[in-house]
């Protein structure tokens, strides 16, 4: 039996006035109503506060009360606000909580890699301190300076020219400039844990992508490590203390084997250090930052002090060629024709006869020239420095730039500079690329960052631009500088094994000296440190199986085989010895792993996923294809062969993890792009959901057709074509009633019209009909087998059964519920426009707000469906606004500061607003309504009955009138009373807008005027059948006039009309409403499934664009890249 409320005054408002008839009346309420019939239970006497109340209730058993007054009070006091407020949505809360409950931990997530079984598990949230200074610009500042600043970039000037080294810096910073843009876009478009750009592009293109340049950066960093510690091996023997060599270093081979044996001394000691403490590591790189910060700070301060030269670095020239220092004699007297005679001439000292001389000498032994290394900016270097010298190996360096190889000629060096290796403008490309590298570092400390998605973007673009104005200036500045023959001095042999940038510096040049030293050792640090990380990151993922020993760590938490494995293949670079020859190799690695974060980005921009939402507004495929051409052209530039073998080795690993590795599904931009592709691309997809970045409203849209086989309502064509935007997967499907033999013909009539219809929208979609005799059947068949493979529908899209209330057999509104439980039984998620006539066309453009209510939570698709929307024009220009409920014993500060956090997360804009709602009674108008709708339903079961049981009740002459014009008159006689004029305010003939009409079947008035002319006389009966049958009807009257609500009705309908109130004052001049559908009622019948429509439809009353959604019972959003 129904649960029954306790009818109260149930209010102590002294405003209520005196009673008349049995009535209380408020002052200036037009309507009040009045329950008749038996009494309802005795009042509570706590409520009774008007004094004569008591008296009258008794003996009339009728109370009026003002509509927004409450009515009934729950008996079960101890009901939470949420039971009482939200109760239509209580069936939900086991599968869908509310927000409020779940906004807190959705806004605080910790940036740690989820695990492979688990794609968006956020484990426990770890504090995050770092802002963008110290935890993006600075590492990448660290990263980006190094030897090579120090050490080449003086030579790269006086090889290249002023010009072209110019260019040559100018191409590798547009490299990491294009790249780090992209990057930014990426590492904002949710959290990226540690691992850099291996996560990146892993999860935006997928693990063979994401295995095979994750090696190649892992490679990449590796020979960086070589070559940071053959570059402190250099500044450490050259220019330090050159004593320290087994050999003499003046030799090239000699030189090379001591940079091998040191190398290898120093790579021990610093992997010991890294293998016995990180912290050791993370204050030393504070050192070493400071150093290198230190460092060309007095070298450009150096340079402005030096203004007009300096005497710290003299050279000798004899005629265009520069000549090594005397270690014996440094002075200017040491640069004379008597000095050098006995170095170039065999014979005697006499200046007139020199046939004993090299010829060089011979010739221009009166040219010999004693003069500053460093000229200052002030003097005519510049202009000297202007254009390109190119030597070749082996040849003499000379002020023009003329090729004289001492081979040819049968000569030695003497104590002349002779150039190491041969160079062009491509070399110098690959020989500089790795001082721009490092752009990265703060991405992969984006788990230590405060606000990843702000610093990074900020932190990394910064970074860049000042390195690069640093390097670019510098280019001018070391042009203007030096002279020329000294920039082309490589090793500093004719300074006497100085490191010439240190020179200038101020105050002294050990400040540079030793501190490119302790930077260059940081950085080595930094390389053995992260290297290892990102190798045993490689071999969890469990991608490629050779590496899976690799994924142990000690049990300090250390990857010691990771690192032990880096140690080895830093050797092989430090074998090399030659830190000209590695560097091309580690450009390669680089250029490569850029080359596919730009191809990351663009690739994601095209495709326009639902999950691609950077923070990061500044970016744009064309970008992202410039950089990655960039790439590609710098990398065969430097080498082709060397280009050739990175592709190859990324291509390996590439077939090995598709054919042997385990595999992974991480929502990447390849298996997005597979959804639009043909036939092979149909074979890759996988069976099963794809990844959440990757979800994307597929949808299955269900026509009806009119009389002529045209589509009912051809805005859900449009309202489609704009959540699309023409992307994805769109089936317009519908479903002729009736034997298939028969309705050949038409439905291939229905199909071209559907056809036509598309092309008149212009919208890209399949079309099927099918002959069915059960269209519910048939309307499930398609939710099941709908699609092939991986592109299958996940979205229904339902339309609204206008006019369900004016139709006596519930088919319409039948067929709508039985498709909403198949819909939820099927996974699919479900949209449900209401008014959808007037939505906008594509061709109209609306500005306004579009509101979600956001009432439980649902994967995320209330979020996602307003920003796929505002992608169209038709609703580009209009505002996000997301409303959320909360009861009084909620922190709706803290729920609405969560919210925005999580938006935050989520990269979409919109304002927050959380709703209040009062912890109040039923009111009198929710309880009329719900006892009106308990009514109605009665009365059309009644009216169901069989033929013979509707004659004996021929006297409510319900086969001759309208129905609800049937149903409002026994409401109306419900509340007859003295005063005539009084009726019900709830009427269930409300306004009908164009597509109710629309929908009206033929016979049935939608006129209330029209519904309420009393009907026509019955045909002549006899005497004892009338009297039979009104006897009949006053019992069937009766019976309606003793319904009592159902209490979980009372509280479902005082959900609705609460929860219409607030969004009608919220958001009645939204352009778009979008809220939660309820869950139908699970105990199905007739009556249950009409009161599920009638509580949907309190609840969008006084709104004309309604979207009502439901989830389909997974994530569909997520913070992650």
């Amino acid at each position: 039996m129904a649960e029954r409320f306790k009818v109260s005054a149930a209010s102590t408002n002294a405003s209520y006035g005196t009673l008349e008839d049995g009535k209380v009346a408020a002052p200036g309420a037009d309507d009040v109503i009045t329950i008749t019939g038996p009494s309802p239970e005795p009042f509570d006497s706590a409520h009774s506060v008007l004094g004569k109340a008591e008296d009258q209730k008794k003996t009339n058993g009728s109370v009026d009360l003002p509509d927004n007054q409450p009515f009934a009070v729950d008996e079960n006091e101890g009901l939470s606000g949420y039971d009482k407020n939200l109760y239509l949505y209580s069936e939900e809360l086991e599968e869908r909580p509310r927000v409020v409950s779940l906004v807190h931990s959705l806004a605080n997530y910790n940036a740690i890699i989820p695990s492979a079984n688990d794609h968006d598990q956020k484990p426990v949230r770890r504090q995050t301190k770092l802002g963008t200074m110290l935890g993006v610009f600075l590492p990448c500042i660290q990263n980006i300076f190094g030897v090579i600043l120090f050490i080449r970039l003086t030579w790269i000037v006086g090889t290249a020219g002023a010009l072209e080294s110019f260019m040559v810096v100018l191409m590798c910073c547009c490299v990491t400039l294009l790249t780090s843009i992209s990057m930014s876009a990426i590492a904002t478009n949710g959290v990226v844990p540690g691992g850099g750009s291996y996560f990146m592009i892993s999860r935006a293109l997928g693990p063979e992508f994401g295995g095979a340049v994750g090696i190649l950066f892992y490679l990449g960093t590796t020979f960086a490590s070589a070559m940071y510690i053959i570059g402190a091996i250099e500044i450490l023997l050259l220019y330090i203390e050159p004593r320290m060599a087994i050999s003499d270093i003046s030799d090239d081979a000699n030189k090379f084997d001591n940079f091998r044996l040191y190398g290898t001394i120093l790579l021990l000691i610093m992997a010991t250090i890294v293998f016995v403490g990180v912290k050791f590591v993370n204050i030393f790189a504070t050192i070493a930052l400071v150093c290198v910060l230190g460092s060309i700070l007095s070298v450009y301060v150096g340079m402005f002090v030096n203004v007009h030269g300096s005497d710290a670095l003299m050279t000798c020239r004899l005629g265009e060629r520069l000549l090594k220092e005397d270690p014996v004699n440094k002075s200017a007297s040491a640069c004379t024709p008597e000095h050098l005679w006995p170095t170039f001439c065999k014979s005697p000292l006499d200046l007139h006869n020199r046939t004993g001389c090299y010829y060089y000498f011979a010739d221009h032994f009166n040219e010999t020239y004693y003069e500053r290394g460093i000229a200052g900016i002030a003097s005519s270097s510049f202009q000297k420095n202007l254009y390109s010298r190119y030597p070749r190996k082996n040849n003499y360096v000379t002020e023009n730039g003329s090729s004289v190889a001492a081979k040819n000629l049968g000569m030695g060096e003497y104590n002349q500079i002779m150039a190491d290796i041969t160079t062009s403008f491509t070399v110098l490309i690959g020989i500089f690329f790795p001082s721009v590298t490092g752009i990265m570092a703060g991405s992969n400390r984006s788990g230590d960052l405060a606000d990843a998605q702000k610093s990074i973007p900020v932190g990394t673009i910064c970074a860049v631009l000042v390195t690069s104005t640093v390097y670019l200036t510098g280019v001018m500045f070391f042009a203007a500088t030096f002279s020329p023959l000294l920039l082309l001095d490589k090793f500093g042999d004719s300074v006497g094994k100085q490191l010439v940038v240190a020179q200038v510096a101020w105050p002294h040049p050990m400040v540079v000296t030793i501190g490119s030293l302790l930077s260059t050792i940081g950085a080595g640090l930094q390389s053995l440190t992260g290297a290892p990380r990102l190798l045993q990151a490689i071999a969890q993922d469990n991608i490629l199986p050779i590496l899976d020993p690799l994924s142990v760590s000690s049990k300090r938490g250390e990857p010691v085989r990771a690192l032990l494995v880096t140690a080895f293949i830093s050797e092989v670079g430090i074998l090399i010895g030659n830190l000209d020859e590695i560097t091309p190799i580690i450009t390669m690695f680089f250029l490569m792993c850029y080359g596919f974060v730009n191809l990351a980005c663009a690739l994601q921009t095209l495709l326009r996923t639902p999950s691609w939402r950077p923070r990061f507004k500044y970016y744009h495929w064309m970008l992202s294809f410039l950089g990655l051409s960039l790439c590609i052209t710098v990398m065969f530039m430097t080498s082709w062969y060397y280009a050739l073998v990175a592709m190859v080795i990324a291509f390996v690993i590439y077939k090995y993890i598709e054919f042997r590795g385990a595999e992974k599904e991480w929502g990447d931009g390849i298996r997005g792009l597979a959804l639009s592709a043909a036939r092979f691309s149909l074979l890759r997809l996988e069976e099963g959901p794809p990844h959440t970045k990757n979800w994307r409203p597929q949808l299955l849209l269900f026509a009806k057709l009119d009389s002529e086989l045209n589509i009912k309502y051809p805005k859900l064509i449009t309202f489609a074509s704009q959540l699309k935007a023409g992307k994805g997967l769109t089936m317009l499907v519908t479903v002729l009633e009736g034997d298939f033999s028969k309705t050949y013909g038409e439905a291939q009539a229905a199909r071209l019209s559907i056809r036509k219809e598309l092309d008149h929208e212009k919208v890209k979609a399949f079309v099927d009909v099918l002959a069915a005799q059960n269209v519910i059947e048939a309307i499930n068949h398609f939710m099941q087998t709908a699609g092939m493979g991986g592109l299958r529908p996940n979205t229904a899209v339902l339309g609204w059964p206008y006019g369900w209330r004016h139709q006596t057999d519930a088919k319409a509104h039948r067929v709508f519920l039985e498709s909403v439980r198949n819909t939820s039984a099927n996974k699919m998620a479900l949209l449900v426009p209401k008014g959808i006539n007037f939505f906008p066309a594509n061709n109209e453009k609306v500005v306004g707000n579009i509101d979600i209510w956001w009432i439980v939570h649902d994967g995320g698709l209330l979020m996602l469906l307003p920003f796929l929307l505002k992608q169209s024009r038709t609703w580009k220009g209009c505002k996000m606004r997301i409303f959320t409920v909360a009861q009084m014993e909620d922190n709706s500060i803290q729920i609405k500061k969560d919210l925005k956090t999580f938006l935050y997360h989520l990269r979409i804009e919109a304002e927050v607003d959380v709703v209040e709602m009062h912890d109040s009674d039923i009111s009198a108008y929710t309880y009329e309504r719900t006892l009106m709708m308990e009514q109605r339903n009665q009365m059309l079961q009644e009216m169901r009955l069989s033929r013979k049981e509707r004659n004996s009740v021929r006297g409510f002459k319900f086969d001759e009138r309208p129905a609800l014009a049937q149903v409002q008159d026994i409401v109306d006689k419900s509340f007859k009373n003295d005063s005539p004029v009084r009726s019900s305010k709830v009427h269930f003939l409300e306004r009908v807008l164009p597509e109710e009409a629309a929908a009206e079947p033929p016979g049935i008035s939608v006129d209330l005027a029209e519904d309420l002319v009393p009907s026509r006389s019955p045909s002549p009966q006899r005497k004892d059948e009338k009297d039979a049958a009104k006897e009949a009807g006053k019992d069937g009257f009766k019976k309606l006039l003793d319904i009592k609500p159902d209490k979980a009705n009372v509280r479902r309908m005082h959900t609705a009309v609460k929860l219409n109130e607030v969004i009608v004052s919220k958001s009645h001049d939204a352009q778009l409403v979008i809220v939660n559908l309820p869950g139908p009622p699970k105990i199905q019948s007739s009556k249950n499934d009409s009161n599920y429509m009638e509580f949907l439809e309190v609840l969008t009353e006084g709104l004309d664009r309604v979207l009502m959604v439901r989830g389909g019972g997974r994530e569909v959003i997520t913070i992650y890249s």
